[in-house]
């Protein structure tokens, strides 16, 4: 991003638990929002960052106004639409911001099914556009010097790596879409993937990967890595 232009940025998932570190990384960096959208109106909380923004609860009128404002020309069409919305909602979002001519970013993961990442890839091509995803765990300060502390090891030693996560969630959590496997692909997708975007990070990619656990509440396998062995467990 060219920092000494200000740049225009639409949001979906306004109203979501992660969507007021967008706001404020925004607001930071000297950029705008012009507009957001959220099935809920609870979204009070953009009065303190961008009042001015457009918003709607309705998605086919927040992507008819991206669409007007790019063919209207007057400065206001988006450069970025940033994704904070339910997971299976991510790849569809991606779509609206290539067809407005604006960059996705988009919180993790940006698909569900597999086979859909070449689908967008190929949208990337076609409309000269990228996606780009959160890897916040890459850019943790302790996280970058054990990075560091790997990279710069000459033993050529293989880790063992033991991986739990374990955490507790009140019964609102099977009522909300994040309890919904349909809509968060599940704890694996939800949860896990920072850890699992993390470990590939570290260790490299995997060879091999084994499920031994898959229920509603816990997953939990086995990762051989280039230079690690992991036992995971998610609950």
């Amino acid at each position: 991003m060219n920092t000494t232009e200000k740049k225009n940025f639409a949001l979906t998932g306004l109203a979501g638990y992660i969507a007021p570190r967008h706001l404020q990384a925004i607001k930071d960096t000297g950029n705008r929002l012009v507009a957001a959208a959220d099935p809920h109106d609870s979204v009070g909380i953009i009065d303190s960052y961008f009042p001015q923004a457009s918003f709607f609860t309705e998605f086919e009128r927040f992507d008819r106004h991206l669409e007007k404002i790019r063919r209207d020309r007057n400065g206001d069409a988006i450069d970025y639409l940033t994704i904070c919305s339910p997971n299976n909602l991510h790849d569809a979002h991606i779509r609206l911001a290539m067809r407005v001519e604006a960059d996705a970013i988009c919180e993790k993961p940006l698909v569900l099914n597999p086979w859909n990442l070449d689908i967008l890839q190929e949208l990337e091509q076609e409309y000269g556009q990228r996606v780009w995803t959160i890897l916040q765990l890459r850019v943790h300060p302790s996280l970058v010097e054990l990075k560091e502390k790997l990279s710069a090891s000459k033993t050529g030693k293989r880790h063992k790596v033991n991986l739990t996560y374990i955490t507790s969630r009140g019964l609102w959590y099977h009522y909300s879409w994040k309890g919904d496997e349909q809509k968060s692909g599940g704890i694996g997708t939800n949860i896990g993937i920072h850890f699992f975007d993390l470990l590939f990070w570290l260790f490299g990619k995997p060879n091999v990967t084994e499920l031994h656990i898959r229920e509603a509440n816990r997953m939990g396998g086995f990762l051989e890595l280039p230079n690690a062995d992991v036992e995971w467990f998610l609950s």
